[in-house]
Formats: structure tokens, sequence, C-alpha cells
């Protein structure tokens, strides 16, 4: 081997230029006898390359490979490495080497930030591999994807064999995971936790996030009687604030200084590793209500310092830790402000604006009004705003087309005090973006995905990911800030020992709770970053985990990670996660509104047949569907029927390939192996059981509005199946999970699957009682009655079938505003189409506070042609835009429509010129 004064550093010197921390051990010995070695070239004059947190990252990349059994060294000039080494050149994407090195690969990088190259190219007769990025965090990216192959790979310099260019940049620009402190009991020991936090900014940056958010008072929508105080009212949990007397009792000087040092250690371990860190305070009250049993109390603070004190306490903050890249407030009344203290925020925003550096000032967009986004915007800090996306649930992977008929804007403002604007003029903006997409707006929108739908289970679709990617940067938006699995685990003060992952098996436990889920990070950070991420950027962990299950369990679980997400979108009886947990349903009856004693925020009757779904533009409500059933005439939304169908299909297909992966595990024992598979039994039993109840729901609701005894008879039949697959589900949970998973004290936020038998027992009976009742009045429908219900039965129990005519639309590049813009759709020539009767435009300003307009298209030949007009184009926002096909009154349907695995957007938008 070739050696001279500057091929090799010594030990010290390769720490101190390249931060690793591995020294020569017995793997870099092994690896040098046996030629298994690389050089790393990096040249210190490359301003990019030269960066800490890129030293970091090479740091990453050199243990990982001397994990493998790789002798690492590093060299400024090519010329430095021995011939024998495997070369690998880290550099800024326009720095001189990486230009020769792409110039010989015949490669270009883009300009845009973030912007990731893996190039296999030459510098003279030397074939190296050339690991760039357009800026700091790119470069970053590059040296981690190879750590990542090597960590995934069975043999570490096979995995650096790139082959072809690689070549990637940044679908959106935000994309951040949110961890929430919300429990004394379960969160106190990973706040703390050095090791830990190390070990998962480091997953979170190799997945491709590149924000962290920690977020503090978010313990209780609003202070009402309040159990777990811990960091709720936040500041005084961290500093004292020299002027003030604040303080939190009983809690030691000594607690406080270590809770500020610890908010200083993560937010400097995110800035080493190149993520922005920003910091939410969700909660400002400092006064627990009449009824409270608080462990801790804010003692030392008035009303008339209350303010003050928080721009000061916010002030010294944001000096001690110059990691901190921006600050989130929930600015309306659930913070504990009222909504009409203005006075406060104005007084608040200006603890930011003393920092000495530009802070993201982002603000939770539930009852924006514009005095609150022009207050902001004077401090002349960055703005975003942030809406939810579906709710405080996840729903399918588009923006929502429509929101719910409770939440449109009231027609009488009457609601006055803490909540005048989110329950009152403003509550569109409760649950979704409501009219914040303007196109001339000042501000960033990044969108929030809140913790609702699924807490506990795995999750893993990458169909579904990448839709949500893609809508994540809708209407020119910046991204998404990811409330991360688990979260909310132990609020309300409901906390207990155990493990945030509440496992009753401690074989399952991981070493840190997030570990369950590093397949979810994965696919979501992947796709976040890259909606057409290569597959193998998931697949070769699952290989790594799997072995040859792995292809089986990509489809399992991507099969039942659908199944939820459908029940949220089509079945929404409380917006609010806090009533709404599909994952543990509490059950919502069907028959007795009496038994209903959950479900505040829905349509009267509250029953399961009334219950809106949460895009009511694309799916149908039960009561609705049965009466057109019976009327034969549909609409073209999605059925109830179709909704139970997708979610038997999902279902169906994750059973079969768990089934596939259990035979072809190598270590079907191994704790990775067996979570996947309980979590995906758990929701292929759910996913059966929504399917089943949909079908009752409308059987029931044939039989109610008929009297007919055969279609409640089938009614309770198809209610008692599905809640057999409740019970497996149960079943399945039983001894891996704890009998107490609490993310609440409430009676529906916590217990176990089993828990939930009851009250669907009740329902139950309460049909049987029904059934009874109408057996001995011998109810049923008779001649031409009896044959409509007979069919519509039928149809209830068979799988549907909805029409569809190949089309083809491109949307129009953009449109100008005051001027008409024509729409036109071609249909090819099937056998439906001298059936279709009306085709109609469905179309909306990209505003939720609006209602759909529509207008009929006209026919030319296989064309159809409608126009929007000049006056509903004068608007600030970007038009979106569906059609509806009606073949019949029996038939109907709509375009784009879903997709058979529901991951494409349903609608076309529009932008203004």
């Amino acid at each position: 081997m070739r050696r001279n004064d500057n091929s090799n550093l010594n030990r010290r010197e390769f720490l101190q230029r390249t931060s690793l921390t591995v020294g020569l051990g017995i793997a870099q010995v092994a690896g040098a006898a046996s030629g298994r070695s690389v050089s790393i070239v990096l040249d210190p004059a490359d301003e990019i390359a030269s960066k800490p947190a890129v030293r970091w990252a090479l740091g990453e990349l050199g243990r990982t490979l001397t994990a493998g059994g790789v002798l690492v060294r590093q060299h400024h000039a090519i010329h430095q490495a021995a011939q024998e080494d495997f070369c690998i050149v880290a550099a800024g994407a326009v720095s001189p080497l990486a230009r020769e090195i792409l110039e010989s690969a015949r490669a270009t990088m883009p300009a845009a930030p973030e912007a990731v190259g893996l190039i296999p190219g030459r510098v003279g007769r030397r074939a190296v591999l050339l690991a760039c990025g357009s800026d700091e965090r790119g470069l970053i990216y590059a040296l981690l994807e190879l750590a990542d192959r090597v960590n995934c790979a069975s043999e570490a310099l096979s995995a650096l064999d790139v082959g072809a260019p690689v070549v990637d940049q940044p679908a959106n620009r935000v994309r951040s995971v949110n961890r929430c402190f919300v429990s004394d009991v379960e969160d106190k020991p990973w706040y703390s936790d050095r090791s830990m936090w190390a070990a998962y900014l480091t997953m979170l940056t190799t997945q491709r996030f590149n924000r962290f958010s920690l977020t503090f008072g978010l313990g209780y929508d609003y202070p009402h009687p309040v159990l777990d105080s811990y960091l709720y009212f936040a500041y005084p949990f961290l500093l004292a604030v020299p002027g003030y007397r604040a303080r939190a009792v009983p809690l030691p000087d000594h607690e406080r200084d270590r809770n500020f040092e610890m908010l200083r250690f993560i937010s400097s371990e995110a800035a080493a590793r190149g993520l922005d860190f920003q910091l939410g305070f969700w909660n400002h009250a400092y006064q627990w209500p009449k009824g409270s049993h608080a462990n801790y109390t804010i003692e030392g603070l008035w009303p008339q310092t209350h303010a003050p004190y928080c721009r000061d306490a916010l002030h010294a903050l944001l000096e001690a830790c110059p990691g901190i890249n921006g600050v989130t407030f929930r600015v309306h009344g659930e913070s504990g402000i009222p909504e009409g203290d203005f006075a406060f925020w104005q007084t608040v925003f200006d603890g930011v604006v003393r920092s000495d550096r530009k802070l993201e000032l982002n603000l939770h967009a539930k009852g924006m009004s514009q005095r609150m986004i022009d207050m902001a915007l004077a401090t002349d800090m960055p703005i975003t705003l942030s809406p939810k996306y579906w709710a405080e649930h996840m729903g399918l992977p588009y923006q929502p087309s429509s929101i719910r008929q409770m939440e449109m804007p009231p027609r009488n403002e009457t609601e006055k005090g803490f909540f005048e604007l989110s329950s009152g003029a403003r509550r569109f903006l409760r649950y979704s973006y409501g009219d914040l997409l303007k196109q001339d707006r000042r501000y960033g929108l990044i969108f929030r995905i809140w913790p609702g739908t699924e807490r506990a289970l795995l999750w893993g679709d990458p169909a579904m990911a990448a839709s949500d990617a893609r809508a994540m940067n809708f209407s020119d938006s910046l991204g998404v800030d990811l409330f991360e699995p688990l979260s909310f685990k132990g609020r309300h003060g409901s906390g207990l020992p155990g493990g945030r992952c509440a496992y009753q098996d401690g074989s399952l436990k991981p070493r840190y709770d997030w570990e369950k889920f590093l397949y979810t990070y994965r696919v979501w950070g992947r796709h976040l970053y890259n909606p057409g991420a290569d597959p193998e950027e998931w697949r070769r962990f699952l290989r790594k985990q799997f072995q040859q299950a792995a292809p089986a369990t990509e489809e399992a679980l991507a099969n039942a990670s659908r199944t939820l997400r459908l029940v949220t979108t089509a079945h929404a009886p409380s917006a609010a996660n806090n009533a709404y947990w599909p994952e543990m349903y509490t059950n919502m009856p069907i028959v007795d509104p009496s038994l209903n004693h959950l479900y505040h925020d829905t349509l009267d009757p509250k029953v399961f047949n009334n219950v809106s779904p949460l895009d009511p533009e694309l799916f149908s409500q039960i009561n609705d569907f049965a009466s057109d059933l019976l009327k034969g005439n549909q609409s073209g939304k999605y059925s109830p029927l179709e909704v139970a169908q997708w979610l038997e299909d999902f279902a169906d297909a994750a059973a079969t390939n768990l089934a596939h992966a259990q035979v072809h595990s190598s270590h079907p024992s191994s704790p990775d192996f067996r979570r996947m598979a309980v979590d995906v039994s758990i929701q292929t039993s759910l996913g059966k059981f929504f399917a089943w109840k949909i079908r009752s729901g409308v059987l029931y609701a044939l039989s109610e509005q008929t009297g007919d005894r055969t279609a409640l008879h089938e009614a309770l039949s198809a209610y008692r199946r599905a809640r057999s697959h409740w019970e497996e589900a149960a079943h399945h949970a039983k001894g891996v999970y704890m009998s107490d998973i609490t993310y609440g004290i409430e009676e529906n936020l916590r217990g176990s699957w089993l828990d939930r038998l009851p009250a669907i027992d009740a329902d139950i009976k309460a049909m049987e009682q029904l059934l009874s009742q109408a057996q001995a009045e011998d109810s049923a429908a008779h001649g031409d009655d009896q044959e409509r219900v007979r069919r519509a039965v039928r149809e209830a129990l068979s799988r549907p079938r909805r029409p569809q005519i190949p089309c083809r639309h491109s949307p129009p590049r953009h449109f100008q505003p005051e001027q008409p813009l024509e729409i036109t759709l071609s249909a090819e020539q099937t056998s439906v189409l001298p059936k279709l009767s009306l085709v109609r435009l469905n179309y909306r300003h990209v505003n939720q506070g609006d209602y759909y307009e529509w207008t009929e298209m006209k026919r030319e030949n296989t064309y159809y042609r409608a126009v929007i007009p000049a006056n509903y184009t004068k608007s600030p926002y970007p038009l979106q835009y569906f059609f509806e096909f009606h073949a019949g009154p029996e038939e109907a349907w709509t375009y784009p429509g879903l997709g058979r695995d529901l991951s494409n957007r349903p609608y076309f938008v529009v932008q203004q010129e």
C-alpha cells in the first residue's frame, strides 16, 4: 500500500478534522488487512464541505463503514488516496472538483436548496464516487444516504456501488416532525435522555426531515380542570426571569435549570445535524380553573405582569438558545388568552422581535383573523400559518375538497368571549385551510397533521405517503409539520409507567419508543422530500428487518395502513381527536341515539347513519345514500357500499400478504416481526369491522325508511359480523398491549379494544329488540315496494360497481381574473357514452368557506365544454374543479375520482396567471 507524509492521518488528526469518534479498532485493522478500505476526500477550501454539520455527517458515514469492517481514511486531495481504496469525494456541487466529476459523468446538479447528488465519475484516470449537495443540507443528505445504504446492506463496500447517477431535490420546503411534551410521567424520561436525542435527531436527518418541532403546552385543548401541569405554562419550568417572581411550585430550582439545559442541548444537537429547531408554546394560561388538582401551580404572576413576563421569558430563552430557528404559538382561545385580546399577543411577539436574529413566527391557524396576521407581519420576521390537514385526524391523501356543513361560516356571528372567532365567523378555519390560500399572501403555509386517526399502531403506505407529500405543497404551500406516532400519549394527566408504546409484552418494547416506527418515519420522510422516491430507499430497510419476508411485509403494511384513513374520510362523527379515535373506536349507535354519550359535534339525530363524511362533497352519508338507493336516483359521490368494499378489499389483501410474510420470515419470533404482525392483524380486523358496520348501517336505513323486516334482519346479521371482527382485533391485542392505553383520562381516550365491546353489544341488543317487535307486528314491504326494497338489499350485500368512461383532460396552465375560463374534457367512445344524460362541471374557489357551483357541460362529438364565468374568476384564489357524469338516474360517477389505492387527488387545480 502506497504511503507518503500526507496520505494518511493519525488518529488525533482524523478526529479533529472529521469529528469522527471511532478509533482504529479491530474492524479497521481487519479491513486494512483485507484491502477493505475507503478514502474520503474533502477539500478544506470547499466552503460547503467544511461546514460543521457536514463534518458531523461525515463522521456518521465513517462510523457506519467502520462497523461494517471497513478502514476509513480522510484526505485533502484525491492524489493522497491509495489506488486500491474505494474513493468518495464529499463536496459542494459548485466546487471545482465536483464540477470536474459531474462533467466526466455528464451529470448536472439542480441549483435548488437541499439538492442531493451521488455521481459515479472520474478524476483523471481515477474512478470516484461524488457525494455532493447544492448546499450544506444537501451534502449532509448525500453522506447520510451512503451511510444508510451501508447500514442496510449485508456487505458494506457493495452498498457504495451506486451505478447510475442519483440526483434528487426536495418537493416540500418544510418537512417537520413534531414531538409533544404532555405527560409528567411518560415524557420526562425521553426529554432528559441525551442518548435518545442523539439517535432520534440523527434518524430524522437521515430520513430527510429538515425541521424538528418540540411542543410544550398541548397537554390540554384549553385550561379546563388541570391535573398534570408540568411544562404546560412552560416558561417557569425552564428559567427564572430577572425582575419577575414567577415560578412553578413545588418545582425545585435545580430541576428547572436542568430542564433549560436540556432544551439548550436539544436545540444545539439539532443544529449540529443541520436541522431547523422550532419551539412551540401552545398554552399561555397560568391559572387553573376550579376542579383542578394540578401537580404544579404558578405563583408570583398577576394579570398586569402576565404579558410582559411572557415577552421577557421568551426573549431570554431565545438569547440563551441560538439553535432555535423559530417559535410556534397557538393564538386562539384554547391558548388560555381570549380571542379579542390582541394586545397580549402584540407584547409576546415583541419577545421574538427583540432577538438579534431572524426567527420564523409560526401561528396555529384555527380562528386566524387578518388583524392577527397583520400584527405578525409587522414584526418583520418570516411568518407562517399552520392549518390542520383533515381536521384533527388523517384522511385520504389529498387536501379535502370540502368541509363538513357544521364548520361552514355561520350566518349570524353570535359567539363572543374566549372563542368569538374560532367558534364564530372564523370557524371554517377550525379544521382546514379555510380562506388562507390567497395567491397574493405574504405569509407561508405549513400544514399540520394532527394525531387523531391512528396513534399506537404501525403505519406505512408508500403510495399514500407520496400523495400526501404532493398535497403539502398545494397552492404553493411550504410543507408539513407531522405530529409523530404516539403523540398525546399520557395526555390530560393520564400518564402511566410502562413506556409510551404501551406493550404488556415486555419483549416487544424497543429501546426508544420511536424505534417501533422506523419504517413510518422512513416512508414519510423520503416521500416528503421526493414523492417519486426510489422504492429501494424503503425496501432496503425492509430487507434488513424482514429478509425474504420483506415484499409481503411491504404489501401487508400498505394495505392495512389504508383502512383507518378511509374510515376517517367517509365517517366523521367528530372532527376532534379528543372524541373520535377510529383506531380504538368508541361505538356510535345505529339504533338508539341515547346510547351516544360522546359525539356532540355531529348532525342530529346523533346516530351512525346520520354522520357526515369528513369530505361530504365526494362521499355520501348513509341515510342520504339509502334514500337515493330506494328512489333509484344516485349521485356521483362515493357510496358507503363502495367504502365498505374498499375496506374489505384492503383488509383481505393485508391478511393475505401477512400470511405470506409469516411463511417466508426467517425470524417470525423477532420483536420487529411480531410488532408488525400484530399491528397489521389489528388494523385488518378493524377494516372488516367498519366494512360490515357500514353495510349494517345501509341496511338499517333501508328498513327504517320503508319499515321492511327483511332489511332489518340483514342489518342485524351484518352488525353481528362486524362485532366478530372487533372481537378479533381485541384478541390480537390481548397480552400484547396493556389493558389501559391512555391518551386522556376520559373513557373514550383510554382502555383497550376489549373495553369497546359492551357499547357495540348494547346497540346490537337494541337492533334485536326492534327486529323482535317487527316480527311480532309482521311488518314487511309489499308489492312494488317489496321488490324495490329487495333490490336495494341485494345491492347493499353485493359488490358495488362504479361505471367509468376513459377521459382525457389537461387543466389550463392558469387563468386570468375577470376573464371567463373554458374547461374542455374528452371522453372516449364506449357503450356507456351514448347513455350519458348529464355531464357537470363542479367548481369552487380554493376557499373552504365557499360552496361549489356547477354548470352543465355541452357535448361536441366526444368533447364536452363548459365555461367558468368572468365574475367568478374575479377572485384572489386559485380554482379547483371536478367532473360529474350521469348515465340515467341510477348510474353516476366523478372524474378524476379516486384510483385503486386511493392515492391520487380527485380534482384539478388552476392557479391565477
